[in-house]
C-alpha cells in the first residue's frame, strides 16, 4: 500500500508549530486496521493527518531471495528496515520532513523516496509497529485491531503464518486500545477520535498555561472513556434530575482527588500492624475549600469526602449585563491566609466571576500559588481570562469545551449547572 498524506495546507512543507500526536495502529493481516485508520482520517479531516505504512520500510530482497519470495517470512521484524523506520519518525515527530521509501509489493525492491511534510497528527499503521520498544515509546496512543480467534485459525489454515502468534500478537498487550471486530467497531473508533480531538484542543492552551491541568490528559485512555461517558451523562438534556447528581458527584469526587494530588507533600515513616517501617508520604494538613455560591457548592460534600474535617469557605457574586461582577457575600475562615485553598466551581465561563473569587483569595493573604482552582468543565476564554491574570494558581479541569456563547455559556456546553443538579 502507498503512503497517502492529507493536508489542509499546501504541497509544500508545511512548518509544524507543536509536536505532533502519533498514533501506532497494529493487527493482523486483513484484520482492518488499515479501514480503521481511513475511518480515523475521515472524522479528523479538519485536521493534518499523514498516514505512513510499515509496509514501505520492507528490506528490499536480493535477486537470490526474490526468486524463493514464498518462502520468506514477511511477518518477521527481520523483515523490517527498523533504523530507517525509527529514524523517520523521530524527525516526523521532532517536525521535520523526512524521505519515505516507496516499496513495490510486486517486485519486492524499493523504489526511489518520496517527501512526507510534518503535520497535526501522524498514524504509522503495520503488523509489527507496536513490536518494537524505541517505536513504541514515540506513539501518544497504542491501536491493535482485533479481529478474533476466528480470523487467527482462517489466516493459519489457508496462509499458513507463524509470525502473526510469534510476533505480531504479542504485541497486543502494549496497546492502549483494543478494537474488537475492527472497522465494524464503530463506538470504539468514535471514542479515540474523540480523544485524539481532546489531546489536540488543549495542548496549545496547556502549553501556553503550563498551570492548567485537565484531567483527560493524564489518565489511561480506559480511564478518559469513563469520564467521557459521565461527561454525556451530564451534558443530555434528556437526564434526569436524579442521574444528572449521581453522575456529576461522581465526576466532581474524581476532580477533587486530582486537585488533591498537587498538594505538597513530606515524606513520612509509620510502623506497620506487622511491626515494620513503611516509608510514604503526608499532604499538607492545612487546607480549606471555598465555593462560589450556588454551583460550587455541589462540589463541597466530594470534598468533604475526601478531607474529613476541611473547613468551608462561601463567596456570592453576582452578574452584571456588562460582563462585571459585584461580591454580595463572602464566609472565610479565620486563618485562610496561612492554608491552601481549593476554590469550587464547576463551569468556568467567562472567567470573571473566578477572576472576582481569586482576587478576594489574594486581598485576603492567600499567597497566589497557594490557590487550586477545581472546576467540571471549562472554556477556552475563561482560561485565558484566569490564567492571564494569575499564573501560578494551579487550575484542575475534566474538559475544556469549544468556545464561549454570546450569553456566557460554555459551547457545547451543560446548561444552568446549579439549576439541573439542585432542581430549581
Amino acid at each position: 500500500m502507498e503512503d497517502h498524506q492529507q493536508s489542509s495546507g499546501s504541497n509544500g512543507e508545511v512548518p509544524c508549530s507543536k509536536q505532533p500526536f502519533l498514533i501506532g495502529v497494529s493487527g493482523g493481516d486483513a484484520s482492518g486496521k488499515t479501514t480503521v485508520c481511513d475511518m480515523i482520517i475521515s472524522q479528523l479531516r479538519d485536521q493534518r493527518v499523514v498516514l505512513v505504512n510499515q509496509d514501505s520500510f520492507y528490506v528490499g530482497l536480493s535477486d537470490d531471495k526474490f526468486r524463493k519470495f514464498h518462502e520468506y517470512n514477511f511477518d518477521h521484524p527481520d523483515a523490517f528496515d527498523t533504523e530507517l523506520l525509527l529514524s523517520c519518525m523521530e524527525k516526523l515527530k521532532g517536525g521535520q520532513a523526512v524521505d519515505i521509501p516507496t516499496y513495490d509489493m510486486k517486485m519486492h525492491r524499493r523504489l526511489p523516496a518520496h517527501k512526507v511534510n510534518p503535520t497535526d497528527i501522524i498514524i504509522l499503521e503495520g503488523i509489527l509497529v507496536l513490536h518494537e520498544p524505541r517505536v513504541r515509546d514515540l506513539m501518544n496512543m497504542k491501536i491493535f485491531v482485533d479481529t478474533g480467534k476466528s480470523w487467527v485459525q482462517f489466516q493459519y489454515s489457508k496462509f499458513v503464518k507463524p509470525g502473526f502468534e510469534e510476533f505480531i500478537l504479542p504485541s497486543k498487550k502494549y496497546a492502549d486500545i483494543v478494537i474488537p471486530r475492527g472497522a465494524d467497531n464503530e463506538v470504539a473508533i468514535d471514542l479515540i477520535v474523540q480523544h485524539i480531538r481532546t489531546k489536540l484542543s488543549q495542548h496549545d492552551l496547556c502549553k501556553i498555561y503550563p498551570n492548567v491541568c485537565v484531567v483527560q490528559s493524564t489518565l489511561q485512555l480506559s480511564s478518559v472513556i469513563q469520564i467521557k461517558e459521565m461527561l454525556t451523562r451530564i451534558r443530555d438534556a434528556r437526564t434526569t434530575k436524579h442521574d444528572f447528581v449521581f453522575y456529576a458527584d461522581r465526576l466532581i469526587r474524581l476532580i477533587v482527588e486530582h486537585g488533591l494530588g498537587h498538594l505538597p507533600f513530606t515524606e513520612k515513616q509509620i510502623f506497620t500492624p506487622t511491626g515494620y517501617v513503611y516509608t510514604g508520604v503526608a499532604f499538607s494538613r492545612r487546607l480549606c475549600g471555598v465555593s462560589v455560591i450556588r454551583s460550587g457548592e455541589s462540589m463541597e460534600n466530594a470534598l468533604r469526602a475526601c478531607c474529613k474535617g476541611i473547613k468551608i469557605g462561601k463567596i456570592l457574586i453576582h452578574g452584571e449585563h456588562n460582563d462585571s461582577r459585584q461580591l454580595i457575600y463572602e464566609r472565610l475562615p479565620g486563618d485562610i491566609s496561612k492554608r491552601r485553598v481549593l476554590l469550587l466551581d464547576p463551569i468556568l465561563a467567562t472567567g470573571n466571576s473566578a477572576v472576582k473569587a481569586i482576587s478576594l483569595l489574594i486581598n485576603k493573604g492567600v499567597p497566589e500559588s497557594n490557590i487550586i482552582f477545581l472546576n467540571m468543565i471549562a472554556s477556552p476564554e475563561g482560561i485565558h481570562t484566569v490564567c492571564k491574570k494569575f499564573p501560578t494558581l494551579t487550575l484542575v479541569t475534566s474538559e475544556i469545551d469549544i468556545s464561549q456563547e454570546k450569553e456566557s455559556h460554555v459551547f457545547p456546553g451543560i446548561g444552568e449547572f446549579a439549576d439541573r443538579y439542585f432542581g430549581t
